[in-house]
């Protein structure tokens, strides 16, 4: 068997998506960050959820008017499929949940239960779509869980006071899942910018109608908040989420969904530099453990004979 021109343009697209969803990854991990620097900065959970997706709308639509313009002749681009509401709306239980979960645990415990969402994928793909999980997936879902549990076991056990925030996570994680799948399916009807954009303005409708019903006022009050506001839409969101529907454009959900994993990895390294929280042996290894459970699911394009 011999590599031929299809082959590796194909081996280059998935290597493609694939640095893109670990790129993406690694800047979602980094959103509980700034959530923390909004919330000392009174600004509520919900409020910088809101913000974090109002603030990008401007850039999503300037990148997505640039990717249509420079798109080949035909390239779908339906406005508002029902997957893209779907996608937003689930984005927005997510970021609702989420925020609640940070403020509530540990970074690393809020991103690792988050980060579970590659459990709810497999399950709703096998059961609720009845398409066959391959055992390649299952050994690599099993050694990031596994990695996932080493990151955070220590502060679970001896932290009952943090078992809402945790629960939270895991509410998260179900509507993570769920926006995966949808995504997945809306890249199928039109671009990467496109699908972000769209369902950013579904997920920030909804979440300033929750941020104004339940906190009232919403608008940062200082420079900092300001910046941490900003920088959570710039990173997390324009290139986090950005990144992450272009890869879903090319990989199969389930396996992005493992790469999220690395969300874990990179928040617990974030929490250890920026926040002072411990990280230990143990968790380096469990790190390694995600790493080992990616490699091993990914995908394998087969080369094709001339």
């Amino acid at each position: 068997m011999v590599s031929t021109p299809t082959a590796a343009r194909l081996d280059g697209s998935i290597a493609t998506a694939f640095a893109a969803l670990c790129l993406g990854a690694v800047a979602m991990g980094i959103s509980p960050i700034f959530v923390r620097f909004a919330a000392a900065e009174s600004i509520g959970p919900f409020a910088s959820a809101f913000w974090r997706v109002a603030l990008a709308l401007p850039i999503l639509y300037a990148w997505m008017r640039y990717e249509e313009a420079h798109a080949r002749a035909g390239a779908p681009r339906r406005a508002f499929s029902g997957a893209a509401v779907l996608a937003g709306l689930a984005f927005a239980g997510d970021l609702f949940f989420w925020h609640l979960s940070i403020l509530g645990t540990t970074v690393a415990n809020a991103t690792f239960f988050a980060t579970t969402a590659p459990l709810f994928v497999v399950l709703m793909v096998w059961l609720g779509l009845r398409q066959r999980v391959t055992s390649a997936t299952s050994v690599g879902l099993t050694l990031c869980l596994l990695g996932g549990a080493s990151l955070i076991g220590q502060s679970v056990d001896v932290a009952p006071e943090r078992l809402r925030g945790d629960l939270f996570g895991i509410v998260t994680a179900v509507f993570f899942a769920l926006y995966f799948l949808a995504v997945g399916r809306a890249r199928r009807q039109a671009g990467a910018a496109r699908v972000t954009f769209e369902s950013s303005v579904v997920t920030a409708a909804v979440l300033l109608v929750v941020a104004i019903s339940m906190e009232g006022d919403i608008v940062p009050r200082t420079p900092y908040g300001l910046y941490a506001l900003l920088a959570l839409a710039l990173i997390s969101q324009v290139l986090g989420q950005g990144l992450l529907a272009v890869a879903l454009g090319r990989l199969p959900p389930v396996f992005s969904s493992l790469v999220i994993f690395l969300e874990a990895v990179a928040a617990a390294l974030f929490g250890w530099v920026i926040l002072s929280e411990a990280l230990t042996l143990i968790q380096a290894l469990g790190g390694l453990l995600i790493l080992a459970g990616i490699w091993v699911a990914r995908p394998r394009p087969k080369a094709r004979l001339p």
